[in-house]
């Protein structure tokens, strides 16, 4: 027999097949399953029914129960008509104010019927009223809203335009619930149900878009955070587990003279964070398994030097390794870096970008094919289908989040063995947002810095300071360092009063004069060779200042660069800030990062500034960016997404009921291993619904 819940939304009275393809296309709404998971956002306490003597005009929305004695229309031309609709109960008396359906309105009201009336009261020439407020029969057939809590659902401007009024949906929502009332299969154990003391299905769906009270709203919200988080750790905790025990991992356990010649030729030590990181590695290379490690560390900690050594373990075990990261100035940088630290090993390097010649990629495909390249360094060049490894063993995703996942599945089916993996990341992820992004990998983190970094100072300035920061700009040229400034848009923008990087940089041009002062722009509008030769007149100390978007934002290593600008500081998260002020302080010398905004900035904007100039921890600040902005919001995750669509919950405020839900999944699995048992039969039929709407790459990352 078919499941209701599968069937097409137009067959649901009242919507047909226009309005279903307009749900279809504003909100992802196709089947009845989709509807019902389609949850309020917020709601309106409508189970309280004031009297009119309680009115005050500063209240918000309220409820009133009564009768409307009499309805009149004033004014005859039609901009200033309008039908007024005396209202009362037994303390008072006020007009209900329509401008709008004037003629539908009078017609539909019955004066004596009794109505109950929701709205916000204010007062109009010292006389109490209600505009447009919502007006429904109080009959026993119509329970939608009275007495109950309002549901208000997401919108959009084309639904709101095409009559889809919150109403509306909720009147559909009543209608589907109804129709559905018996086809509820239980979608979790009834040994969690009663473990958790959870409300039935039937009960959380009703509850969820039409709460009898708040305590049975928050049931029904803890029901469904709970199920969907639940599902989302089991899922990825059993990849886990189904890839630590599949054993098909490339042996690695000889630390042979290319490590060791490197690591004794170092002209700094490696701090115990990143040595801790090279060990945890170590004991994934020899395990026999596959390793799926995600490695987070701070700008500048060192990450990269891991990712080095690591591919020294693979060469000295006779496999390539490949580092993939997302831009051609990153990419080469890497590459140029590690020129140096293995001068003194046998190992071969090559670079692989967009900008790679047609005679330079024939002769390096075939080396990399007979073995001949040891470490390739790369763009998304070296995922392309004419890039073939002799044998890659290693393989490194920089900046992961530039990519995506489709896209890194691509490197894995280079050779005829999983090579090992290595995701790095210099966005701090906070706890809750990794075990959901990651869940499935296991975690290293750089919390140090190499030693001689001076931590950033962060100043807060407005723009009516301009001049003397431009002071500050040329005395330190004056001490031979250079200068970032930053802007958040490139061409002047109608809707928003910000300074742009056109206006800006000429604006620098014009007060530090060339030939004294060179100044370079980069930005992602410009071409390659231009954004190519501006970047290598600062990387190479030629230009004195950089103006540029936040396309430098990833990576940039100028050791030389002891000043950020960032203008309209208030327009970037804190994230992107924070990896932004990264790009200085890579030096011995110190530092500065000026934080320019307009004089008026929001509660939230003034929020992050001054966490920026109280704190460098990254980790800290992404823990805030979560609780203020919300995971799809956060840089470095909206381009990544989670791994499924989360419908309820809230990474930033659930981290209780993930954490919880993450250890009940454990419990489960590690007594069920492959959830076979027939008490948890509903758990693997909900798991491959799931599947179906996530990817598994449980082999990558």
């Amino acid at each position: 027999m078919p499941n209701m819940l599968e069937s097409e939304i137009k067959y649901l009275p009242g919507v047909g097949p226009k309005r279903a393809e307009l749900l279809n296309k504003e909100l992802g709404i196709k089947t009845y399953r989709d509807m019902l998971y389609f949850f309020p956002f917020r709601y309106i306490d409508r189970t309280k029914i004031y009297s009119i003597s309680e009115i005050e005009p500063s209240m918000s929305y309220i409820q009133l129960r009564g009768k409307v004695t009499r309805v009149n229309v004033i004014g005859d031309k039609p901009r200033s008509k309008r039908l007024v609709a005396t209202f009362q109960d037994p303390t008072g008396i006020i007009d209900l104010v329509f401008f709008q359906r004037i003629k539908w309105i009078k017609e539909w009201i019955k004066p004596n019927s009794e109505y109950i009336v929701f709205g916000k009261p204010s007062y109009f020439n010292q006389v109490l009223n209600m505009v447009h407020p919502e007006i429904e029969l109080a009959t026993e057939e119509n329970p939608i809203y009275v007495g109950n809590m309002l549901g208000v659902y997401p919108s959009t401007e084309r639904l709101k335009k095409s009559g889809f009024s919150n109403k509306q949906i909720a009147k559909f929502m009543a209608t589907l619930l109804k129709r559905c009332q018996n086809s509820f299969s239980e979608t979790l154990p009834t040994y969690t149900l009663f473990d958790k003391k959870l409300l039935s299905l039937s009960e959380t769906l009703q509850n969820i878009h039409f709460p009898k009270d708040i305590k049975t709203l928050s049931q029904a919200q803890y029901r469904l955070k709970f199920e969907e988080l639940f599902y989302l750790q089991l899922s990825l905790l059993k990849q886990k587990s189904t890839r630590e025990k599949s054993n098909i991992g490339i042996k690695m356990g000889r630390v042979g003279n290319n490590f060791n010649t490197c690591f004794k030729a170092l002209p700094f030590e490696l701090t115990n964070a990143q040595k801790r990181v090279i060990k945890e590695i170590r004991q994934d290379l020899v395990s026999g398994r596959q390793m799926n490690r995600l490695l987070q560390g701070d700008v500048g900690s060192g990450k990269t030097m891991v990712a080095i050594f690591t591919a020294l373990l693979a060469a000295d075990n006779g496999y390539q390794s490949c580092i993939m990261a997302p831009t051609e100035v990153l990419a080469g940088q890497h590459y140029k870096g590690s020129l140096k630290l293995l001068e003194k090993t046998n190992i071969k390097t090559a670079l692989l970008t967009g900008s790679t010649k047609a005679k330079e990629r024939k002769i390096l495909f075939e080396e990399l094919l007979n073995g001949g390249i040891d470490i390739l360094f790369g763009t998304h060049a070296v995922i392309e289908e004419n890039v073939q490894f002799k044998n890659l063993g290693f393989a490194v995703i920089d900046e992961q989040h530039r990519f995506g996942v489709d896209q890194r599945s691509k490197l894995w089916s280079k050779g005829d063995t999983l090579p090992h993996i290595l995701v790095m990341t210099a966005t701090p992820i906070p706890r809750t947002l990794a075990m959901t992004l990651y869940g499935d990998l296991d975690v290293s983190i750089i919390d140090e810095l190499p030693p001689g970094r001076k931590p950033v100072k962060t100043l807060h300035t407005t723009d009516n300071q301009t001049d003397r920061i431009y002071l500050f700009m040329r005395e330190q040229i004056k001490k031979g360092r250079q200068i970032f400034i930053v802007y958040p848009l490139i061409k002047e923008s109608e809707k928003m009063d910000y300074k742009n990087l056109q206006e800006g940089y000429m604006s620098i041009i014009e007060e530090f004069k060339a030939p004294e002062f060179i100044t370079a722009v980069v930005h992602g509008k410009q071409k390659s060779q231009d954004k190519a030769h501006d970047m290598e007149l600062f990387a190479s100390g030629k230009a004195h200042i950089l103006v540029a978007t936040s396309v430098i934002e990833v990576g940039v290593d100028i050791p030389n660069a002891s000043v950020m600008i960032i203008e309209s500081a208030e327009r970037f998260g804190l994230s992107q800030l924070h990896q932004l002020r990264g790009r200085v302080g890579r030096g011995a010398e110190e530092s500065w990062c000026i934080l320019k905004t307009g004089y008026k900035l929001s509660k939230e904007s003034r929020q992050r500034i001054e966490l920026m100039c109280s704190t460098n921890d990254g980790f800290e600040l992404a823990e805030a960016d979560l609780r203020m902005r919300g995971p799809g919001n956060m840089e470095g995750t909206q381009q990544s997404g989670l791994p499924v669509d989360l419908k309820i919950s809230n990474l930033a405020k659930d981290f209780q009921i993930l954490e919880e839900s993450r250890r009940y999944a454990q419990a489960i699995l590690e007594q069920d291993p492959l959830i076979t048992d027939e008490k948890n039969r509903v758990l693997k039929t909900s798991l491959s619904l799931l599947k179906r709407e996530q990817k598994d790459y449980s082999q990558i990352s």
